[in-house]
């Protein structure tokens, strides 16, 4: 070849390569930028990863997090079909999840009778007598709130108050801890409750000491009789009952419910799958649903145990999951069922009662850790706490099992020794904050009954995380309400909204706000094994998230609870807007 003819091939060789060169250093070779469907911007985003605490934006493809970061980094996945969300500067945070609620008998509730505010008997007539007057085809009357310090130092009502108003109809009401409740002459008529009716295993009718005559309170499992009685409501009040839980969920910033197990006259939830998977069929529903069955002693039988099974094949994906079962082991303190390794202090001749045979429950629970499921234990006091994690090490032993996370629920009173073999033994303490409010509820009846030095040990938060426990945060609705703003405050102050008592109800046993929001976000999702999907705002995990109206940060643990949610997200969708987000168009916010 020519020389020429060489030099010239050269050059051009030189001009390609440079031309290659360029188109790489600018983009146009490598991998195309993803455009996003939304971006929040202008976000102050404490995203719970502890990689990357905060950031000012983020971009979403489908239902996933494509990208977190500065603003210059998020204007990279901007496109002309992107919908963006001005967060105004204000806090965004991981969508919460409620680690334990009862969400189908929560939602039957909005349409009933409510009591959480009634400070008086009085109070309660008047709200079942308009409720009756404004329902006069109602064939029961149901409710549910009341608490035991409307009753004075019997801590117990009494059926005259109700016969007062309606004497007609039955009525049945539920306290706020669903652990006891109230009925009128004509709902233990109907019940077929007399004075000789002896009282069912795991519960009791209360008696008049004189006459022998129920007195209309009804303890634990005698609430079963009436469950036999009561119609359930049909299929389609059901339905407008969990559009309007989940409406009032995602209002209040929660893009996950777990289930755990039945709570009252509604029917489970696990009996209720399909209700769900008709509401996703539909494209409405809105909230990540995990659904534990409800476990009652002796155990599994050959009709309970298929039940778990198809439930966890059939429903096993990121919008609704079964694979959960939940255990009773005792009551509640209030009502001197709680199980406790001493007597009662108000009362030393009781110290409650286990609901399970200590051995049976062992052996069931060593089974189904052994077919891999999950496990949720109801134990409120310190007999039953111990059983649990006694059960849960068992079970580790026996089956060889790791990480299978099981969970104790409530833990409102424990021993000294057992607190740490939380962290110790892996098993989550799924605790509810509000239960812990220190009203009269728990402090002149709750902290009575267990005396001085065992309300020393009363949710003991601090405690179980510093001994290398995992804390997973719910409510317990409808027990309290849904709206974790309240908790996130208690959590911080365990003091009432008044500052009652002075410096906190056991104030060592507070946690920090940044473990609290952990608590509710990427603490309830590990306790669910889905941290690597859900819980914080990092690439790749769901998009579900609220934009809120006050900076936690910035503002006293004391208004936390003022707190709304101006925006919720699930699964890249916008689900909830309050009427006080602002209007703003992605032109503009361009």
């Amino acid at each position: 070849m020519p020389k020429a003819a060489n030099s010239r091939l050269r050059v051009c060789q030189w001009v390609l390569l440079l031309a290659i060169f360029s188109l790489l250093s600018n983009g146009a070779w490598a991998q195309a930028q993803p455009v996003a469907d939304t971006v929040v911007v202008n976000a102050r985003i404490y995203t719970v990863n502890s990689q990357q605490p905060w950031a000012e934006g983020l971009a979403v493809g489908g239902d996933k997090i494509l990208a977190v970061g500065s603003a210059k980094d998020i204007a990279a996945y901007r496109g002309l079909s992107t919908k963006v969300i001005d967060a105004g500067g204000r806090l965004v945070l991981p969508g919460f999840t409620d680690a334990h609620i009862h969400f189908l008998e929560g939602s039957v509730t909005l349409l009933r009778v409510h009591m959480e505010n009634a400070k008086t008997v009085a109070d309660i007539q008047r709200l079942v007598k308009d409720f009756a007057d404004k329902h006069p085809d109602s064939p029961w009357i149901l409710g549910r709130g009341w608490t035991y310090p409307t009753f004075g130092a019997a801590a117990l009502p009494d059926k005259k108050y109700l016969d007062e108003i309606v004497p007609d109809r039955p009525v049945y009401l539920t306290a706020f801890d669903g652990h006891t409740a109230w009925a009128n002459s004509k709902a233990l008529a109907l019940a077929g409750i007399t004075k000789n009716t002896p009282d069912p295993p795991n519960g009791s009718f209360v008696r008049d000491p004189v006459t022998g005559q129920p007195t209309g309170a009804v303890k634990e499992d005698a609430d079963l009789v009436f469950q036999r009685v009561i119609p359930l409501p049909p299929r389609a009040e059901r339905l407008q009952a969990l559009r309007a839980g989940m409406l009032e969920a995602n209002r209040v910033g929660l893009v996950r419910a777990i289930c755990a197990g039945n709570d009252g006259l509604a029917a489970s939830d696990f009996e209720n799958f399909d209700l769900y998977d008709e509401l996703r069929r539909r494209g409405e529903l809105s909230l990540r649903m995990t659904i534990a069955y409800e476990l009652d002693p002796p155990g599994l039988t050959e009709k309970n145990l298929p039940l778990i099974e198809q439930a966890r094949e059939r429903y096993h994906d990121e919008w609704i999951s079964g694979g959960v079962v939940k255990f009773f082991l005792d009551g509640v303190i209030e009502s001197h069922t709680a199980a406790m390794v001493a007597p009662y202090s108000d009362d030393p001749s009781v110290s409650g009662s286990l609901f399970w045979d200590p051995a049976k429950y062992k052996q069931t629970v060593t089974e189904l850790d052994r077919r891999g499921f999950q496990i949720f234990t109801h134990a409120i006091g310190d007999k039953a706490v111990r059983l649990a994690l006694d059960a849960y090490e068992g079970a580790a032993e026996a089956n060889h099992t790791h990480d299978a996370r099981p969970r104790v629920e409530h833990i409102e009173t424990i021993s000294a020794q057992d607190i740490p073999r939380f962290g110790q033994l892996g098993v989550i303490a799924s605790f509810q904050p509000l239960h812990a409010y220190p009203d009269d509820d728990t402090l002149k009846i709750w902290a009575r009954n267990v005396g001085p030095e065992r309300a020393q040990r009363a949710w003991v938060w601090n405690s179980i995380e510093k001994t290398d426990g995992r804390l997973a945060f719910g409510s317990d609705w409808p027990v309290v309400t849904l709206n974790p703003w309240p908790g996130v405050q208690n959590a911080l102050t365990r003091q009432t909204t008044e500052g009652e008592p002075l410096g906190g109800f056991v104030p060592k046993e507070r946690i920090s706000l940044q473990d609290t929001i952990k608590a509710y976000t990427l603490g309830a999702a590990f306790a669910g094994h889905r941290e690597k999907s859900e819980g914080s705002l990092e690439p790749g995990k769901l998009a579900d998230l609220i934009v809120i109206s006050q900076d936690l940060f910035k503002i006293e643990p004391s208004d936390i609870a003022k707190t709304e949610v101006l925006l919720t997200m699930v699964g890249g969708k916008v689900v909830y807007q309050s009427p006080n987000w602002p209007a703003t168009s992605a032109a503009e916010a361009k």
